[in-house]
């Protein structure tokens, strides 16, 4: 077994994050920008963290271009909400798409070939193409450094959650319906479409 240490290049680093932590589920964050046009980005260092309350995290790096905080992460320090979209077999290539680096107050949206939908709660639109979407208020932000690709933890706390009755079966979301879509290395992308069930060694489950 070869062994590396971590105090090299951030893209050393960064090879061995992205090539053994997958398949990563893919967070669709979508903004408001200070001119109030709408902002759109993926991001793969996502998660779960609590359920009651009901809080969500991603991780976005700083840019390695310009050493600078994103523009989601300028939008959500000052606006304080976002929302959380998902990526889907229905939806990924538009949101590989969005996911160019174009210059602050340029749609995303409009960029891909997206649809914005009006929020009920906060002011940043939802994807219409994302199948469950969460209006998210912002939480806390842990910064882990201030170079080029140094990483920050944000969480907020999803307020409304959308989901299309299509791919709902007894209030619950459908693997094989929702198609979500995960991330690999490099150019490598995950469908959902080999699932299999297998009994955990506990004595209750939340969900069966």
């Amino acid at each position: 077994m070869k062994t590396f240490k971590t105090d090299g290049a951030f893209a050393e680093n960064y090879k061995f994050l992205i090539g053994s932590i997958l398949p990563r589920p893919i967070a669709v964050i979508s903004t408001r920008n200070i001119d109030g046009s709408n902002n759109l980005a993926p991001f793969s260092f996502f998660t779960a963290i609590s359920a009651q309350p009901m809080i969500i995290a991603f991780c976005p790096l700083i840019r390695t271009s310009t050493g600078e905080f994103k523009d989601t992460v300028k939008n959500i320090l000052r606006e304080k909400e976002f929302v959380l979209n998902f990526c889907t077999e229905n939806n990924y290539q538009k949101v590989n798409v969005a996911s160019t680096e174009l210059p602050y107050g340029e749609d995303e949206f409009s960029f891909a070939g997206l649809t914005p939908v009006k929020s009920e709660i906060v002011k940043a639109a939802r994807l219409k193409e994302s199948p469950v979407q969460f209006e998210c208020v912002f939480r806390d932000m842990l910064c882990y450094g201030t170079k080029p690709g140094s990483g920050s933890l944000i969480t907020g706390e999803v307020k409304l959650v959308h989901v299309d009755e299509a791919i709902m079966k007894d209030g619950k979301i459908q693997t094989d319906l929702l198609k979500a879509i995960g991330r690999g290395a490099g150019n490598d992308w995950f469908k959902t479409d080999s699932v299999f069930q297998m009994e955990r060694l506990t004595k209750a489950q939340i969900q069966n």
